[in-house]
This record gives structure tokens, C-alpha cells and sequence, in this order.
């Protein structure tokens, strides 16, 4: 297959990202290849090896995955297109064989560790955690007999030859972890009336107040924040960058108005794309922020231009 309808992945095979990446339509048509880790994923699409990437942002008990919210803030631009949700419970996978009681070492992504860490405590409570790149790859690390057991998705232990020990392993329930599909920066996903806009924010002067005047921004035109995350710039202690998701389009006036009076006010901003809510949950747009109100003020400003403010179109010379 050609780079067009390439997708890669964070690997290796068995992943949550893998299963994610398997729950879009599209998925079907394209060759998915796993990648060692999120930049190299994402690389392959800033070289034009892959159209796209699925990649872990956020989660419900960790946050931000750091990996992904600074790639998408440095090197060259990429946009999102589109979002996915995928519940999240965790299998303890060994080897064959294996007694809970035997288990001495333990593995699995860094996101995984506070979504089981009481339960690490109640029945592996001397059990020594080390990071993998990925749940796979720690399933993988298992297979080779490195670590006695991983946490992953229950669907990886037939890939690396283990058996779930314990499944349905998760500190909070209704734990869900967002992926969202990246791409070269070109026109945004057609709006669908319940769609997210994500930015990155570099503030113009640390003063008080800055952050304060940057979401006043949103706030003034009844716009919601989802998510805000502040992530240093690496320039210095202090140096921050902010990454923002709102509901809303750009294509809808007051998130549009929005952004435009963040370009005046921050030093820089990136635009990562306006793209489809996995949940479908539409906003609650307050009166005065309708794309009706906003067409409406512009209308009565211009007859402020010609001599004509009042709706007859009568000047005070009329009158």
C-alpha cells in the first residue's frame, strides 16, 4: 500500500491505541503499522511515510499524555482530525503457568500505573513496577521472560503467547483514555455541530493576569474549555506554553471570533484542527453567542458605519 492510506500507530501490536485505531471505519482500508513510540508515529507523518497517526492524549485519572501534548506543540505542524474514546480496564498477563504469588516484577506504560496502583497495593503490594514503552511492549518484555507480568489489554495475551491472570483490573471505573488521529495541516473536518477546537497558546508577557486576559477570550463569547494543560517551553523556569481544547468549530463565529483575539494577544498560536466529539455531545450556547447574534451585532455595526443604526434604516437627519 502507498503512504496515503498508511496508519501508524503507538506499538507494538496489542496496544489500546491498536484497538482504538481498529474502531474507525476507515481503519479497514489502510495498512496499520506500529511504531516504537508517539514522535516516532507521528514523524512518519511529518515525513510523508504515513497519512495519519492515532495517538493517546488524554486520560480520565492521569491527564494529559505528555508525549503527545508536546509533540503536537513543537516541530512541524500536524492537525486532528477526528477523536476516539475507548474505555479502559487492564489484564495482569503472564506467562503460562504463573501463581500471583510468584510475581515479583511488574510492567506496563506509565499512563497504566495510577489507573492500578491501589490495586497494585492490595495484591502485590512487594511487587516492583518498571516502565514500559507501551502495555504491548510490556506484554512483550513478559514473553521474554524479563518481568514476570504486565498490565495490558486482556486481547494482547494470544499475541504474546500469555495468559490473563486477573482481568477487569481498574482503580476507577468508567476509566477512559482519548486517542485522537493526526495529520498534515490542511482543511479541518467539516462541522458537525458537536465538534472540539484545539489550540496551543504562547503567551505574549508573564504579567498578572496573562492567563487571566487569554481566557477571558473564550469566556466573552461563551465559549467552553474541555481541557487546558500548561507544558514548559523548555526555554527557561517559568516558560510556559498552554494547550486548549474548547467545544465549538472554527468555522463558528464565536469560536472563530475567539481565536482571532488570541492571535492578537499571544505570541504565537497553533492551530490544531476542529474535528468531530467522539461522544457527539453538543454545546449549550448561551444567548448572545449564537452565530445569529454575532451576525446580527456586525449587521447593526455597519449601519453604525453608514449613519443608520436603528433597524429602519432612518438617519438622525431623518428623524
Amino acid at each position: 500500500m502507498t503512504a496515503a492510506s498508511r496508519y501508524t500507530y503507538l506499538g507494538p501490536e496489542g496496544t489500546f491505541t491498536e484497538a482504538a485505531l481498529r474502531t474507525l471505519p476507515e481503519a479497514a482500508t489502510r495498512e496499520l503499522v506500529p511504531m516504537i513510540s508517539v514522535p516516532a508515529a507521528l514523524d512518519a507523518v511529518r515525513s510523508g511515510e504515513a497519512a495519519g497517526a492515532l495517538v493517546p492524549i488524554e486520560n480520565s485519572v492521569e491527564g494529559g499524555v505528555l508525549a503527545t501534548v508536546d509533540e503536537l506543540a513543537s516541530g512541524q505542524p500536524l492537525m486532528i482530525y477526528r477523536e476516539v474514546l475507548l474505555p479502559i480496564a487492564f489484564a495482569l498477563l503472564v506467562r503460562p503457568g504463573t501463581a500471583i504469588e510468584s510475581i515479583k516484577t511488574v510492567t506496563g506504560h506509565p499512563v497504566a500505573q495510577p489507573q492500578v496502583r491501589d490495586w497494585l497495593k492490595r495484591f502485590l503490594p512487594d511487587a516492583q513496577w518498571e516502565s514500559a514503552a507501551s502495555n504491548a511492549d510490556g506484554a512483550r518484555l513478559v514473553q521474554e521472560g524479563r518481568y514476570d507480568a504486565a498490565f495490558a489489554g486482556e486481547f494482547a495475551a494470544a499475541i504474546y503467547g500469555l495468559e490473563p491472570l486477573v482481568t477487569d483490573i481498574h482503580d476507577a471505573h468508567n476509566a477512559t483514555t482519548r486517542f485522537v488521529l493526526v495529520g498534515r495541516p490542511a482543511r479541518p473536518a467539516a462541522r458537525t455541530g458537536a465538534d472540539k477546537t484545539s489550540v496551543v497558546l504562547w503567551l505574549r508577557a508573564d504579567h498578572p493576569g496573562a492567563l487571566l486576559d487569554v481566557l477571558q477570550e473564550y469566556a466573552a463569547r461563551g465559549v467552553n474549555l474541555t481541557r487546558i494543560e500548561s507544558r514548559p517551553t523548555g526555554k527557561g523556569i517559568g516558560q510556559y506554553c498552554f494547550s486548549v481544547d474548547c467545544e465549538g468549530h472554527v468555522s463558528d463565529r464565536r469560536v472563530g471570533e475567539a481565536l482571532m483575539g488570541l492571535r492578537r494577544l499571544c505570541s504565537d498560536v497553533r492551530y490544531l484542527g476542529s474535528y468531530p466529539r467522539a461522544d457527539h455531545v453538543e454545546p449549550a450556547v448561551r444567548s448572545g453567542t449564537t452565530d445569529e447574534d454575532f451576525l446580527a451585532a456586525a449587521d447593526w455595526l455597519t449601519r453604525c458605519l453608514d449613519g443608520r443604526p436603528d433597524e429602519t434604516g432612518r438617519t438622525a437627519t431623518d428623524r
